[in-house]
């Protein structure tokens, strides 16, 4: 029988031929040459590539023999995961090959700007001997202030810890058991901003995270203060950035991550008091030998039929085809779930009542998981890590089932409870021939709302003409309201409001809604496919 051919489309170490050993005819192929590299996906079974290589709805449809895409390193911009996953190709990545990298870059940042070295460094290759220019500050007993306490978070952590610092962090998902492990005080977004002599920000990016350090955010931070981002472009506002440098807010930044890449003509590349990289997060040898072989190990897993620890579109192993379609609208549940928690998680049962409990639905429970973290992590959530990112936060996880289901077919809900003692949960089910997803319970209010794009999620005191007030401050924004429906217990009491809006909110305006209407819960949930 001939070999299953694995197709390389860009340069990858060595270790990765090696990993991937005897039993695949290995080709090679310029992926960024496109008529070669349609040509050549002809007969692949898998390919590996890095970033340059689109794998786009094109390139999946040139290869009909594809099972899996396998992109040596963290992020998937150039690969378009739902045509591959409605191909049935297996996608996936290497989403802890760079945290140790991401980690040291973050150090090094830290120690350029405490001590001046890239200016340093000029002043002298210039001829210059100016040490005084160039005094510094010690990081021993100094504060670092660390926004979003994932896996990279904690490495800082723990490296910032043997210089003698103090480190505080925000992170609304931590639970108080992971952060005294971990030797850390946890305070609010404001309190870091206002104690840390550095901040550095590892969360992903989110429409919620998109510019969550602005100007408000800038003023509250020491004279003194300096300002880290190897994370994500756009998590700091980078007009703001540049006023608060220019006019000595705080006392520089360094950059390694933009909104748009290259950062051309940006007026941050002018200023003195900042230090800018590449997007070198990610550039070490060994970085790129540790995504090449863990990708590697992934094919050979995948063409194997086997369970895949870092497929980021299918759990891996057999599922039940009767099953399948509940795996999207768990994972939206998810979402959904986490953006009405607002603190730290503590437990999550996953509960499916009806005919489902006929099936393994263990994969249910990791898709719960997938999408509780989706939004709230920095790292990208596969249906593996998704339970050790459970694990590191103190999350107990149950999966329930009870074959009684009076209201429908099939119903799974997310039930969880938080640190503050609070509750959360959500309720799903897949209606009609075409399967719609639906949002049929939010916190025991009974509903039946299709599941879009951007929902808000109101809960009051029923009383006349709120919709009228909410109704009226989102047409003058200019937001189309597409669907909405009010649930409540009885007449008097409390109502939740869920309304499908065809674009997000602006924050003032959602600030404004939330006032005039008193609102005791008051969201926006934006859900990614």
């Amino acid at each position: 029988m001939s070999k299953p051919v694995v197709l390389i489309a860009e340069e990858l170490s060595p270790a990765t031929v090696d990993a991937l050993g005897p039993d695949f005819d290995v080709r090679n192929v310029d992926g960024t040459d496109r008529a070669a590299l349609l040509s050549a996906l002809s007969e692949a079974e898998a390919i590996l590539i890095r970033s340059a290589t689109q794998v786009d709805a094109e390139a999946i449809a040139a290869a009909p023999k594809l099972r899996v895409v396998a992109r040596a390193g963290v992020g998937l911009d150039n690969v378009d995961v739902k045509a591959a996953t409605t191909a049935g190709v297996m996608v996936v990545n290497a989403p802890t090959s760079n945290i140790i990298s991401a980690a040291e870059l973050t150090i090094g940042h830290i120690l350029s700007l405490a001590r001046h070295i890239p200016a340093g460094h000029s002043s002298l290759a210039a001829g210059q001997w100016k040490r005084s220019a160039y005094t510094g500050t010690e990081l021993y007993e100094k504060t670092v202030g660390i926004i979003g306490l994932g896996r990279i978070g904690a490495l800082i952590t723990s490296r910032l810890q043997a210089f003698g610092m103090n480190v505080i962090a925000y992170d609304p998902y931590i639970t108080a058991a992971r952060a005294q492990q971990l030797g850390v005080q946890t305070v609010s977004l404001d309190e870091l901003l206002e104690q840390s002599d550095f901040v550095t920000i590892h969360m992903p990016r989110t429409p919620e995270t998109l510019g969550m350090i602005g100007t408000e955010q800038l003023a509250k931070m020491k004279k003194t203060a300096y300002v880290v981002n190897v994370a994500r472009g756009g998590l700091i506002d980078e007009d703001a950035l540049h006023d608060a440098l220019a006019n000595g807010v705080i006392a520089g930044a360094a950059l390694d991550v933009f909104v748009q890449e290259p950062p051309k003509e940006s007026p941050l590349l002018g200023l003195p008091n900042i230090i800018v990289t590449p997007h070198l997060g990610a550039s070490t040898d060994d970085a790129q030998e540790k995504a090449g072989v863990s990708v590697a190990k992934s094919v050979r897993l995948a063409l194997a039929g086997e369970l895949v620890p870092d497929a980021v579109n299918v759990a891996g192993g057999v599922i039940d085809q009767y099953v399948r379609p509940g795996i999207p609208l768990v994972e939206k549940l998810g979402q959904l779930f986490s953006g009405l928690a607002h603190g730290a998680l503590t437990s999550l049962d996953v509960e499916v009542r009806g005919e489902l409990v006929d099936y393994d639905v263990s994969v249910l429970k990791l898709a719960a998981l997938k999408g509780v973290f989706t939004n709230v992590v920095s790292e990208t959530v596969s249906y593996v890590n998704a339970p050790l990112l459970a694990e590191q936060r103190g999350i107990a996880v149950r999966l329930i089932t009870e074959a009684d289901s009076p209201e429908y077919r099939n119903v799974i809900t997310l039930r969880g409870a938080l640190a503050d003692g609070t509750q959360v949960s959500v309720a799903g089910t897949l209606t009609g021939t075409k399967q719609i997803e639906k949002l049929v319970g939010i916190n025991g209010y009974e509903l039946e709302v299709p599941i879009a794009t951007t929902h808000i999620v109101m809960e009051y005191v029923d009383r006349p003409g709120i919709v009228a007030v909410y109704g009226q401050e989102f047409g003058e924004a200019g937001i189309n309201i597409a669907g909405m429906q009010i649930a409540r217990r009885e007449a008097g009491g409390s109502a939740l409001s869920v309304l499908t809006v065809d674009s997000p909110v602006p924050t003032d305006v959602l600030d404004r809604v939330r006032e005039a209407i008193d609102a005791q819960i008051f969201v926006e949930v934006d859900i990614t496919e």
